[in-house]
């Protein structure tokens, strides 16, 4: 890749980290999706591109339509072109460009897949973990119940610093995607919890620059996302769900048992921090399936041997 176009790339991906603080995960997708595009009109365009401003939304078009003959699910094409239409937009901020050739263009659409949630008798069994004193253990169950009760994401829950959780007004403070501050209630049993955790936490021995991680551990650091679900899916065994319980279905199911009893779908989109309600419109297909499955069981003209 050229240095003209890895400076810029490089700067973008810098405002990104610093000053809206994506997880490492987003920033890598982003970094994925801008080298692969440069990479590609340099190869392909060698003698029409020369920077940036050379770019027109035809070469955009066909790069997509490529990527979609050579298989690239719709989900991974449409990240792709928000990837490179967010990044021109950054540089129509520094006025390297006068238009952004990715705007009006589209990616094909992707069938709605619904996300796998526990019902509400396999997330109490996931949260009655027997600790038997064990500090890792108790942590565990700490984490458990605090991304149920709350719905964070991962990256907002290895995050979390001793002040974030203010227990007398159980809440927990987060920054979110964007940099986006939000207060989550926290509930009666991710609170005694989380208070038998605190009390074990200072037992450990805990590295320089880890001392406010809420969550840390074996080596004394703040605990990696890595570790979190590795423990979470073991627990998930050793409870007897049949499932592969991962930290997003505990905020899938949150924010579809939230939906469920409330029927506050404006109040989810803000617990959960979506800046747009129709990402979270996805759990009132969730809560449907619910609705369905109890009409199916118990509508006398709903089953298999009803008299026609």
């Amino acid at each position: 890749m050229s240095l003209i176009f890895r400076d810029k790339i490089q700067l973008y991906l810098d405002e990104l980290q610093y000053q809206r603080r994506l997880s490492k995960h987003t920033l890598s997708n982003y970094q994925r999706d801008l080298n692969v595009f440069s990479e590609y009109c340099e190869r392909v365009y060698a003698d029409e591109i020369q920077s940036w401003t050379d770019i027109l939304g035809a070469h955009i078009r066909q790069y997509i339509s490529k990527r979609h003959q050579q298989g690239l699910a719709a989900s991974s094409l449409q990240r792709n072109l928000s990837s490179i239409r967010s990044f021109f937009n950054y540089l129509l901020k520094l006025n390297i460009i006068k238009k952004n050739p990715a705007t009006g263009i589209s990616a094909p659409r992707s069938g709605r897949h619904l996300p796998n949630v526990l019902d509400v008798d396999q997330a109490n069994r996931l949260m009655e973990i027997k600790t038997n004193d064990d500090v890792y253990a108790i942590r565990d169950k700490a984490i458990l119940e605090l991304f149920y009760s709350a719905g964070l994401r991962l990256s907002e829950l290895v995050e979390l610093n001793l002040k974030d959780y203010q227990s007398a007004a159980s809440k927990v403070r987060v920054v979110g995607k964007g940099n986006k501050q939000r207060d989550i209630p926290v509930g009666k049993q991710a609170k005694k919890a989380l208070a038998l955790w605190l009390s074990h936490r200072e037992s450990l021995k805990i590295t320089e620059g880890s001392g406010q991680a809420l969550f840390v551990g074996q080596q004394g650091k703040r605990i990696s996302p890595r570790t979190i679900q590795k423990r979470i899916s073991d627990w998930a065994i050793k409870q007897g769900i049949d499932l592969h319980v991962h930290p997003h279905m505990l905020r899938h199911s949150f924010a579809s048992h939230i939906l469920e009893s409330s029927g506050d779908l404006r109040a989810v989109q803000e617990l959960l921090g979506h800046s747009d309600i129709s990402t979270t419109q996805i759990y009132t297909h969730l809560d449907f399936q619910h609705l369905a499955e109890v009409y199916d069981k118990a509508h006398p003209r709903s089953k298999k041997n009803a008299k026609t």
